[in-house]
C-alpha cells in the first residue's frame, strides 16, 4: 500500500484547533537580510497554551478512548511540554493523569522546579512523581509501567504514552496530518517553499511531517534542530522512526535515509540549557515579530535558521518555513537566566 495507507483508520480525539496559520515574519526578514522567512503557527493549536503535542495527543487520546482508558501515564522532563499538554487532555476528556519527570537539566533551581510547565500541571490536577535520571527512557519507561500496574490493581484502566522508540509512533501521524495542511496552506497561498525548519528532540515531530511530506509527494527539504541529542545519534533516530511510522500505517517507506537532515550547531551545551545564540534568537523574535519562543525548543530551532542564513546557506530569494510548535510555560522557568542576559544587553 502507498501513500498514507491506514492513517483514516486511527481513532483520534479532537484536542488541537487547526488549521493553524502559516504567516510571513517580514520585519525578522528585514533584520537579517536574508530570504523570506514564514511561520507555521502550532503555537495556537489552543490546548492549555497549545504546541505541537496537541496534535500528537489527538491519536494517543483516541487510542486510550476506544481501550475504555480512565487514567493517563507520560513521562517527560521537568518543564515537559508533552507532559502538559497530556495532562490538560486527559482533563478536558475527564481522565486523571499521572506524570513522572525526569531530571534532565543539571542543577536546576526553584524557579525551573516549580514555574512554567510544572505549576500548570498541578493546576490541571496531575499526580506527579519524579524520576532521577534524564537519559534513561528504558528506566523510566519501566518505572511508568509499575505504576500502571498499581493503579490496575485499583480497579483503574491505565493507558501509557511511552517514552522509549519501539513502540508504534501514535503521536507521529499528527504530523503525517500536519504535512496535508501545510501542502493545503503553500497552495492556497501560492508559495514556493524551500526548507521547512522544525526542533528535532523525541523525532516524532520531524519524522511525521518528513513521512507525510514523501508520501503525498512533495520533496520540500525538512531540516531537524537538534534539541536534545547530537546529528549522530538523532539522524538515525529520526530515519528509524519513519520506517516505524511506515510500518503502522502499513505504506509504502517513501523517505530515503538522504531526505532526513539534523543540525547540532546551536544544541551545546545540552538539552534544557540556555547559549547565546538561543537568548538571541528569544530576543530578537520578541522584539522584532512580537512572537513568544520558548528556550528548550523553539528558541533553539530559531537559532539554528539563524545561524545558517548568516552563514550564507539560503539564497536571497528563498523562502524558509519555521515550524513554531509552542512551548510558551516553559519560558517563565528560566527568567532568573533570562533576565540577567536582557540585562546584559544580550
Amino acid at each position: 500500500m502507498s501513500g498514507l495507507g491506514k492513517l483514516d483508520s486511527f481513532p483520534r480525539t479532537k484536542l488541537a484547533r487547526t488549521p493553524t496559520p502559516l504567516e510571513e515574519m517580514p520585519a525578522l526578514t528585514k533584520e537579517l537580510a536574508g530570504p523570506s522567512l514564514y511561520v507555521k503557527r502550532d503555537d495556537m493549536t489552543g490546548l492549555a497554551f497549545g504546541g505541537n503535542k496537541a496534535r500528537q495527543l489527538e491519536f494517543y487520546f483516541g487510542a486510550a478512548q476506544a481501550e475504555g482508558a480512565d487514567v493517563a501515564l507520560i513521562t517527560g522532563a521537568v518543564q515537559s511540554n508533552f507532559v502538559r499538554s497530556a495532562a490538560a487532555a486527559a482533563a478536558k476528556l475527564g481522565m486523571d493523569c499521572h506524570v513522572q519527570l525526569e531530571e534532565r537539566v543539571p542543577d536546576p533551581d526553584s524557579t525551573h522546579r516549580n514555574s512554567g510547565n510544572v505549576l500548570l500541571n498541578k493546576l490541571l490536577g496531575a499526580t506527579i512523581y519524579s524520576y532521577d535520571e534524564g537519559e534513561d527512557e528504558a528506566g523510566a519507561d519501566r518505572r511508568i509501567n509499575e505504576i500502571a500496574a498499581e493503579l490496575k490493581t485499583q480497579g483503574r484502566t491505565p493507558y501509557i504514552i511511552p517514552l522509549l522508540p519501539g513502540h508504534p509512533p501514535l503521536g507521529a501521524l499528527g504530523y503525517v496530518v500536519a504535512a496535508q495542511e501545510i501542502l493545503f496552506d503553500l497552495k492556497q497561498q501560492n508559495l514556493e517553499i524551500n526548507e521547512i525548519v522544525v526542533a528535532s528532540g523525541s523525532t516524532t515531530t520531524q519524522a511525521g511531517l518528513l513521512f507525510g511530506l514523501r508520501a503525498l509527494g512533495s520533496d520540500i527539504p525538512v531540516l531537524g534542530v537538534c534539541v536534545r541529542r547530537s546529528s549522530e545519534f538523532q539522524t538515525p533516530r529520526v530515519f528509524d522512526r519513519c520506517q516505524d511510522i511506515a510500518e503502522l500505517l502499513e505504506a509504502d517507506m517513501p523517505v530515503k535515509a538522504d531526505d532526513v537532515v539534523t543540525m547540532d550547531d546551536v544544541l551545546a551545551p545540552g538539552y534544557g540549557q540556555l547559549n547565546p545564540m538561543a537568548l538571541e534568537a528569544l530576543r530578537l523574535t520578541a522584539s522584532k515579530e512580537g512572537l513568544i519562543l520558548d528556550p528548550v525548543y523553539t528558541g533553539k530551532v530559531m537559532a539554528g535558521m539563524i545561524h545558517r542564513i548568516r552563514k550564507g546557506v539560503y539564497a536571497e530569494d528563498d523562502n524558509v518555513l519555521f515550524i513554531h510548535t509552542g512551548g510558551h510555560p516553559a519560558l517563565f522557568a528560566y527568567e532568573p537566566e533570562i533576565t540577567k542576559a536582557l540585562d546584559n544587553g544580550v
